[in-house]
């Protein structure tokens, strides 16, 4: 469920002064319509001393019936919006200080606290000289050569207001400048005579000479702030606290400020961005700013001539930062959300409390794990285990888990397969599922996006979920940027930090090993791409297939016969096992055979010969694994060794795989012998592993078409073809799976289980 936004925090936002009458009725409209009271409603409408009624509000509020068409929260929500709120955001980080149209304001960024501010003082120029105030704003906004915009005519509405005719825009700066210092004092004789009850204007951005449009603007340089709801002196202070860039403040002879801010946009997309911002800004610092202000073609006061009695003067130049840049500079500095240094000795006694374990012995609670591995290593069902593991609060590869709430991001399968893949793996673990609750899986297969979309719609959909484990797999389908740019994969990664921050759960990926041998790298070295891969998380599990040896696969046959042949002896003649069967007896796999002849029926026998093929093929199609890591948090630990026979991976308790060494390792003088035998120093495969890792890999680790195969083949310079393909299919294993979109899987089980 979505988080409800507290609609009378947004009333802050809303200015009723500034609302018509039906804006107002649908307000409390909005407000009874989400289980708020009339008195909320009252509260607010007070702060329109005006039109306030005491008691108009409860009389309303007992009309308010419910409609086909109900007025809700959402316009309460966009009246916020277009008073500056917005709610808490990213932006992506851009050169040249621009803008998304998308953006929002990430946090406060409040520098004024409006409740406190000190109101400063204007005041009016001792010696009025109107010419001199005129030829100070011209020199200060314009080059000599641009032409201004300004206005002496007007005309009065029906309500008796003076409004500004589109005036003259065919005179350049200079040529004002030069006859104003020739007039005598008399703006009249330059500009044509005002009217001094409505005051004169000007634009503050240079014209083609041509009209006073946006399009007729030459130069997005400035923008106007104004506001016209506070004292006049609040206004002047937190224009100032606020450091806008401002050219020149000019006082309009009314109600406000007129402060033109340096916003030094290269085009009219750029300026209207810029603006947004400004605007947005100066609204969470309690400037109520007029929306209609922004166009650049707009007209401001003009200093230097009189209205209704009142001067329209100069109150300061050059207030604030220099530039645009070194202002959106600073406002994002000050709320950077970064915490304040702190001296060690103010805590050395009363140290922080650590986060609370995940998996314990590795991984802490809000902290990171990448598990890296090749394709074949079984990754995502590891992490499927994991899930059940954190559900359960059982162990995961030998690792007690802590219990809780766990989000599996599925970005790979389809719904059904991965729904089809848990209870699977449930089942091949032999856990009874009574927490499956504290699973929730998130199917995105198909409506993925790039890591720094999916970041904050993740964290919207989890929060107050309590989860203590967020799982992404895999994350080479969300992957942004180039995966061997250091700077770009730090940007990538650092989305999981926000996840983790965000909601105090700890994030868990995995990534692909880079290709080639990796028996004798450092395992942070194998994950593929930039090192920011491995140096990032704070738990880095690796993956490395074993070599397993002949010696070896027949000594794990000949167990799983002998485990065939006792528990068919325990179930048919438990006490010819007791009294005839020795202990070397139950560890030869010919021993047993012949203890079974004499010691259960032939039916029971054929059963049981059926069962050990079985299992047999099942020992020869597991693959051996070594799982090292590398832990910020934690002690390194001694490098487990399990199997993984589909679905799941089981720790080699016995010590079976201790000596056996990871693919590509040799000892120094296997390696020598190596290099003399390929001079050339590549690795050389067999056709039918070179075929097998072009299955796994050629169409991003789901199933290939022959068609894949044949432009993998090609793409790597081998002209290979569709016959050769399909001859290769039946030679190594493998299969056409004709339900499936004809794709090519394993024979024994359908497919890669990564």
């Amino acid at each position: 469920m979505e988080r409800k936004v507290d609609l009378i925090a947004l009333l802050e936002y809303v200015d009723p002064v500034r609302l018509s009458y039906q804006e107002w009725v649908n307000v409390g409209m909005a407000l009874k319509y989400e289980g708020y009271t009339a008195s909320d409603w009252d509260a607010w409408s007070k702060r329109d001393g005006g039109r306030y009624k005491p008691g108009e509000c409860f009389r309303k509020w007992t009309s308010f019936e419910g409609t086909g068409k109900p007025v809700t929260g959402a316009t309460i929500t966009q009246m916020a919006k277009d008073g500056g709120w917005l709610p808490r955001g990213t932006r992506d980080d851009r050169d040249d200080h621009e803008l998304g149209w998308d953006d929002e304001i990430a946090g406060d960024y409040v520098v004024v606290d409006r409740n406190w501010i000190e109101g400063k003082e204007i005041h009016e120029p001792s010696v009025w000289n109107p010419v001199q105030q005129l030829t100070t704003y011209l020199s200060t906004l314009f080059e000599a050569s641009e032409n201004v915009g300004y206005v002496t005519d007007t005309w009065q509405n029906d309500d008796g207001k003076y409004l500004p005719t589109k005036g003259a825009w065919d005179r350049t700066a200079g040529e004002l400048i030069q006859r104003l210092n020739q007039c005598g004092g008399d703006l009249g004789s330059v500009l044509g005579d005002y009217n001094p009850e409505a005051g004169a204007w000007i634009r503050f951005n240079p014209l083609d000479g041509k009209g006073v449009k946006n399009e007729n603007v030459t130069e997005f340089r400035y923008a106007l702030v104004e506001s016209d709801t506070m004292d006049i002196e609040k206004q002047n202070a937190i224009m100032r606290e606020l450091e806008l860039p401002i050219a020149v403040m000019v006082y309009s002879g009314g109600k406000s400020l007129h402060a033109i801010v340096r916003v030094e946009a290269p085009n009219y997309d750029e300026y209207r961005k810029r603006v947004d911002y400004l605007y947005n800004v100066c609204k969470k610092n309690g400037l109520n700013i007029d929306n209609q202000n922004r166009n650049p073609s707009r007209l401001s006061r003009m200093p230097g001539v009189e209205r209704n009695g009142k001067k329209q003067f100069i109150v300061d130049t050059g207030i604030g930062k220099a530039s645009w840049s070194e202002w959106y500079e600073w406002i994002e500095g000050v709320n950077d959300d970064l915490p304040d240094p702190e001296s060690l000795t103010d805590y050395w006694d009363n140290l922080p409390q650590l986060s609370p374990p995940l998996i314990h012995g590795v991984l802490r609670q809000g902290h990171k794990m990448l598990i890296a591995g090749p394709s074949k290593a079984g990754k995502s069902f590891a992490l499927i285990e994991m899930s059940i593991a954190i559900a359960e609060g059982v162990k995961w590869l030998g690792w007690q888990c802590t219990q809780g709430k766990a989000l599996y991001v599925n970005l790979e399968l389809d719904r059904a397969s991965c729904l089809h893949r848990f209870r699977d793996v449930y089942t091949a673990l032999g856990l009874s599922p009574r927490n499956i609750s504290n699973i929730d899986i998130w199917n995105l297969r198909g409506k993925s996006v790039p890591m720094d979309k999916l970041a904050p719609k993740l964290i919207r959909r989890a929060q107050k979920k309590g989860y203590i484990a967020i799982i992404i797999d895999p994350i080479y389908k969300v992957l942004t940027g180039d995966e061997n740019s250091a700077d770009q994969m730090a940007h990538f990664t650092n989305q999981f930090d926000k996840i983790a921050t965000e909601l105090g759960a700890s994030v868990i990926y995995c990534h692909h090993h880079s290709k080639g041998a990796q028996g004798g790298k450092k395992s942070m070295d194998r994950a593929s791409g930039s090192g920011v891969f491995a140096r990032d998380p704070d738990a880095l599990i690796d993956l490395v297939e074993l070599d397993v040896t002949e010696a070896l696969l027949a000594q794990e046959e000949n167990k799983a016969i002998c485990s065939v042949y006792r528990r068919y002896f325990e179930q048919h003649n438990p006490t010819y096992l007791r009294d005839s069967v020795s202990q070397d007896d139950e560890l030869s796999a010919k021993a047993m055979e012949d203890h079974a002849r004499r010691a259960i029926y032939d039916t029971e026998q054929a059963a049981a010969k059926e069962e050990i093929q079985r299992v047999l093929q099942a020992v020869r199609n597991r693959s051996a694994w070594r799982v090292e890591g590398t832990l910020r948090e934690y002690a390194k630990f001694a490098p487990v060794n399990m199997w993984f026979q589909y679905p799941i991976h089981r720790v080699d308790d016995v010590g079976s795989l201790k000596d056996i060494d990871p693919e590509g390792e040799a000892a120094p003088w296997q390696r020598a012998a190596g290099k003399r035998k390929d001079k050339a120093g590549k690795e050389r495969r067999s056709k039918a592993e070179e075929f097998e890792d072009a299955v796994a890999n050629c169409n991003m680790g789901e199933p290939p078409t022959v068609k894949d195969l044949t432009e993998w083949f090609s793409s790597s310079g081998k002209e290979v073809a569709e016959r050769t393909i399909r001859d290769w299919v039946a030679k190594f294993g493998f299969m056409i799976d004709k339900n499936n979109g004809f794709v090519v899987v394993k024979k024994d089980n359908g497919g890669d289980h990564d």
